[in-house]
């Protein structure tokens, strides 16, 4: 924050009137606590920081793959040495926000405080764990998309420079702490690669080897989708929920499966928009701009001509 005082190019205080502001922002603050049952909050920040998060994915990215995104002076007879001196500073820095998620989530339910180091322990365990296997379905992943890309000369410009691959690497990592207990860490790192590549994919999203998203900008994958192995999509592919549940409050329904699901060997063109829990069958083909909401057997060609033809047949609406 000292640093953008330099940005100041006046010779003199001026007069913001921030007494003002200041007071507004405490009302604002105090009314949302009220209205959100958190007025009893006290001491420091509770919630996991992004910037951290941040920081220990890049690490973890870097110990995964070590003399291709690990630092420039990195030499291979000491790979091991940092891999393992890098891996212990991240997820001793993970564990922190891990603890910091269970601590907010137990106090968003009411529940009295209580030590989540084991549980956050148990967590980090899990996901340090995983990280070999990790690393063995991102290797699938890049090959899919180097032999899938006739203009990709070697896997290693697929790792460097495809958004995709950013996009699945960070999808894996994040899934990890998604499915062992840590969601609101595992959602700032999805976000972080849809910023960086306008991918989003839901960190509850299950998706199999072989991954390749080509292009890239524009893919929204949902949460509860499941794509099986070999599946290949391209820019502005839409695997989204066709309607969404209402309790009797008008409250939208949380955790129903209502994104479609994609069996082995699939490709998907651009611009296809696929809703609800549909099953495409596996070998098939679904064309650009193509708008899919019911299922279609396996071995299927979904075109824009197909469904002017024979919208049944087909199996989708129009």
């Amino acid at each position: 924050m000292t640093r953008l005082n330099h940005y100041s190019k006046a010779d003199h205080a001026i007069d913001w009137q921030l007494d003002s502001v200041v007071h507004a922002l405490r009302d604002a603050r105090e009314q949302w606590r009220a209205d959100h049952g958190r007025t009893n909050e006290s001491g420091g920040r509770s919630l996991p920081s992004r910037e951290i998060i941040n920081e220990v994915v890049e690490t973890v990215i870097g110990a995964v793959f070590p003399m291709r995104l690990g630092p420039s002076n990195l030499r291979h007879h000491s790979e091991d040495y940092f891999i393992g001196y890098t891996l212990d500073a991240a997820l001793n820095a993970l564990l922190d926000q891990v603890v910091l998620e269970l601590d907010h989530t137990a106090m968003r339910r009411g529940e009295a405080p209580q030590d989540h180091s084991g549980q956050a322990i148990a967590i980090v365990r899990d996901f340090g764990a995983m990280l070999p296997t990790i690393r063995q379905w991102l290797d699938i992943d890049i090959m899919a998309a180097y032999r899938g890309d006739p203009a990709a000369r070697s896997v290693d410009e697929v790792l460097l420079c495809y958004p995709g691959i950013t996009a699945i690497i960070y999808h894996r990592l994040a899934h990890q702490l998604y499915s062992t207990g840590a969601p609101l860490l595992a959602r700032m790192v999805s976000e972080a690669a849809h910023s960086a590549t306008g991918i989003d994919i839901h960190p509850g999203a299950s998706i199999g080897s072989g991954f390749f998203i080509d292009h890239g900008t524009g893919v929204v994958i949902g949460e509860t989708a499941i794509i099986g192995d070999r599946v290949r999509i391209y820019q502005a592919v839409t695997l989204g929920a066709k309607r969404f549940p209402a309790d009797d409050s008008g409250q939208l329904e949380k955790g129903h499966a209502r994104h479609p699901i994609v069996e082995n060997d699939v490709v998907i063109y651009a611009g296809a928009t696929i809703l609800g829990r549909i099953t495409i069958g596996h070998d098939s083909i679904i064309g650009g701009n193509v708008w899919l909401t019911r299922s279609v057997e396996p071995h299927s060609n979904v075109s824009q001509a197909s469904l002017q033809k024979s919208p049944c047949q087909a199996g989708i609406e129009v």
